[in-house]
């Protein structure tokens, strides 16, 4: 005789401890549920108001610079190193899980300009304004404290001052930037390649992390110019309204880069198509001067002249956060740690500060019903994110008060702009004032892509070729008049 019966695991139902809650059943059916939606309504309202209540970015302050603070770098191997680099020609190894400073080195006689670390990560690269480039040990054997000084792997020499440096990611190669784009190798004396597109100075410069051949570079004339180091040629060049301050590679989707833009605004390229903008971020009411990816790929951060940190979403086109701090100065240099969740900013008063990615986010190890409860709280947060008071709640800041005022202006300042604008398409003719996109706005030209099939058509390319191997979308009168105005200006002949 077989008799069934009902076997049930005790620790399945009953609590663990004294405080937990005994386990109970749950039918999912929504016709037994008829008021779900209204306590989930309340239980996201209630996350997004203890979300305030609990967010207190500020971690701490790495002090020991005494000048400005203009460059940093993290380590692309470690999470915690990272390295800065100050005014008075100073560089810092910090270990940012302690915040202890584990070497400083007066590393260059006048500014530091850039800082990085080689594909190693055991080296440390920084260029100063000296016009001179150092290879320093990360962990050197010099005693520190008995006031040793450690002598550079390696100096280099560059025939005009350094704006920017950065790190190859996969070589022992480093690029600088200044009135050209030199390409170095660490067992070279001399620049492998030098390239130049026009007679104006090269500011920001970085290495695509993927396409190891791609380097992008800012130029003083607001262009972005796209350089190729296999054939040592610049290929491509787009021109803003005003000067851009900072780029950034989107590590997650190659063909996206970020430009911080002295009008107040970043904006994101294909560089693919790059006649017009993909997004603009705003928010900032001053300068933007730097700008850094997150490793996911998915958010960046940004530094303003306005002394304001803010975090953005790489397909937003308003800031999700924003830090200030009543001491922090001009920011001119930010970075995201190697894991996302930290965020480092250095501003002109010499301190380098350590933020939260997420404001309200728990410092301390969370045990895994934390986890959990947290987890449903942002899904709950991110269902019901359309709902006004929430959205009011989320969206609501404190800021200072210079920077809210001018706010203000600046909206009026758009209003104005966009009612002159309607005023004059509603007395044209129609279609005489045609709608401009806020995107292609910010163009004034792209300049396109010399195309080089292969290597024969790089030998044999004269004047005229180079003239009309641009695509057909750009090929206008303007284009035209320009470049007879540079074969003219250069004395090239045709």
């Amino acid at each position: 005789m077989k008799v069934k019966t009902i076997s049930r695991l005790e620790s399945d139902y009953v609590a663990t401890r004294s405080g937990d809650l005994n386990r109970m059943p749950r039918n999912a059916d929504p016709a037994l549920h008829p008021f779900e939606r209204a306590r989930e309504y309340t239980r996201a309202l209630n996350a997004t108001k203890l979300d305030k209540v609990f967010a207190k970015p500020f971690v701490r302050s790495l002090s020991g610079h005494s000048d400005g603070i203009y460059t940093m770098a993290r380590s692309r191997t470690a999470v915690c190193d990272f390295v800065s680099g100050a005014g008075d020609g100073e560089i810092r190894y910090w270990d940012l899980s302690t915040g202890i400073c584990k070497w400083a080195i007066p590393a260059h006689q006048g500014m530091v300009k850039g800082t990085g670390f080689a594909a190693g990560g055991d080296v440390i690269v920084s260029a100063g304004s000296d016009s001179t480039i150092k290879l320093w040990e990360a962990e050197s054997s010099c005693n520190f404290a008995m006031g040793e000084v450690p002598e550079p792997l390696h100096t280099y020499v560059s025939k005009s001052p350094v704006l920017d440096m950065d790190c190859h990611w996969s070589e022992p190669m480093f690029a600088t930037g200044g009135t050209s784009i030199d390409v170095w190798h660490h067992e070279r004396s001399k620049p492998l390649q030098t390239m130049q597109w026009g007679l104006d100075t090269n500011g920001s410069i970085k290495f695509h992390p993927i396409e190891k051949h791609l380097l992008a570079s800012t130029c003083d004339d607001r262009a972005i110019v796209l350089h190729d180091t296999r054939a040592g040629t610049p290929v491509r060049k787009v021109v803003l309204n005003m000067r851009s301050n900072c780029l950034s590679w989107n590590p997650m989707e190659a063909m996206n880069i970020v430009a911080a833009n002295e009008d107040h605004n970043l904006y994101t390229f294909d560089i693919r198509k790059m006649d017009s903008a993909m997004n603009v971020h705003k928010d900032f009411v001053a300068a933007v001067m730097a700008v850094d990816f997150a490793p996911t790929g998915r958010e960046f951060v940004a530094g303003s002249y306005d002394r304001t940190i803010r975090i953005f979403k790489y397909n937003a086109g308003h800031s999700r956060e924003v830090y200030f701090n009543r001491r922090m100065q001009r920011i001119f240099s930010v970075q995201f740690s190697g894991d996302a969740k930290w965020v480092l900013s250095g501003s002109d008063e010499g301190n380098v500060r350590l933020w939260k990615a997420n404001a309200s986010d728990s410092v301390g190890t969370m045990l895994p019903r934390e986890k959990r409860s947290k987890e449903y709280r942002d899904k709950l947060k991110e269902r019901y994110a359309h709902m006004p008071e929430i959205r009011r709640i989320a969206r609501h800041r404190s800021l200072p008060r210079a920077i809210t005022k001018a706010t203000r202006i600046k909206r009026e300042i758009k209003d104005a702009s966009k009612k002159r604008e309607d005023n004059r398409r509603r007395h044209s003719k129609p279609g005489s004032v045609p709608f401009e996109k806020e995107r292609k706005k910010k163009n004034c030209y792209n300049y396109g892509m010399i195309v080089r099939q292969n290597q024969e058509c790089l030998s044999n390319c004269t004047t005229w070729g180079w003239l009309f191997c641009w695509r057909s979308s750009w090929n206008s009168d303007l284009v035209m008049l320009l470049w007879f105005t540079v074969l003219i200006t250069y004395g090239l002949s045709i």
